[in-house]
């Protein structure tokens, strides 16, 4: 095992049995500043948080000069097919502003260079990368494995035409991937939005779990509360 594999290994063993929290703001709400972000995973890295996640160039750069936990870094354009880091040039200036994990879309959607997954990992990984794959169903599992993503994850299940939308966390796709993929690091991202639910999927096997909304993002949150009392 060589040095870049022993760092990888022990960066990802130490997620395991952890939560990580997406820190991220969208366009147009008054949340979406790099310091701001930067602020909110600080306050989580003191809640827990064994990693952050966030989006775009900016965010990535100035969590990563706040916090001690690794940073898993994405980079969304668009809003419609493959958009989160959905090229090559994407995922390598996420790892250029500081991202110690990249996300990528591993659907197999048309990518904007052209790429295929498969190129665009096999790049990514003769750089050194390590590599996370944002996957919609079981076969987008199968082909991240395949690619040599080093985790997997639910994050996009309910988000393609593949699988139906979940009211919750996504547990039987969550439970393929488990069964298909025994060697491979296996992440809950999706619709988690309370401790049983980010527990639940520990429980099933997850490698970790990823809690965004539920967790940093007040508009919702806000939401959640004032559509109860409304009712």
């Amino acid at each position: 095992m060589n040095t870049n594999d022993t760092y990888s290994k022990r960066l990802i063993d130490s997620l395991h049995g952890k939560l990580i929290v997406s820190c991220q703001a969208y366009p147009g709400e008054p949340m979406r500043h790099p310091e701001t972000m930067a602020q909110v995973a600080q306050s989580v890295e003191i809640g827990g948080a064994a990693a952050i996640r966030c989006q775009g160039l900016a965010d990535i750069s100035a969590i990563k000069g706040q916090v001690k936990v690794p940073v898993i870094g994405i980079w969304k354009e668009g809003d419609n097919g493959v958009y989160i880091t959905p090229t090559l040039h994407h995922a390598r200036a996420c790892i250029m502003a500081g991202a110690d994990i990249v996300a990528l879309d591993a659907t197999d959607r048309p990518r904007p260079d052209g790429l295929t997954l498969q190129q665009t990992a096999r790049q990514l990984k003769s750089e050194g990368a390590i590599l996370m794959a944002d996957c919609g169903c079981i076969e987008d599992s199968d082909a991240a494995v395949d690619a040599g993503f080093d985790i997997i994850s639910t994050t996009l299940a309910g988000y393609t035409d593949s699988r139906a939308k979940t009211e919750g966390p996504d547990y039987e796709l969550l439970a393929q991937m488990l069964e298909r993929h025994p060697h491979v690091p296996v992440i809950c991202e999706g619709r988690i939005h309370t401790p049983s639910d980010a527990a639940k999927a520990i429980e099933m096997g997850a490698w970790a779990a990823v809690v965004g909304t539920a967790i940093t993002h007040p508009m919702t949150i806000t939401s959640w509360f004032a559509d109860a009392v409304r009712s």
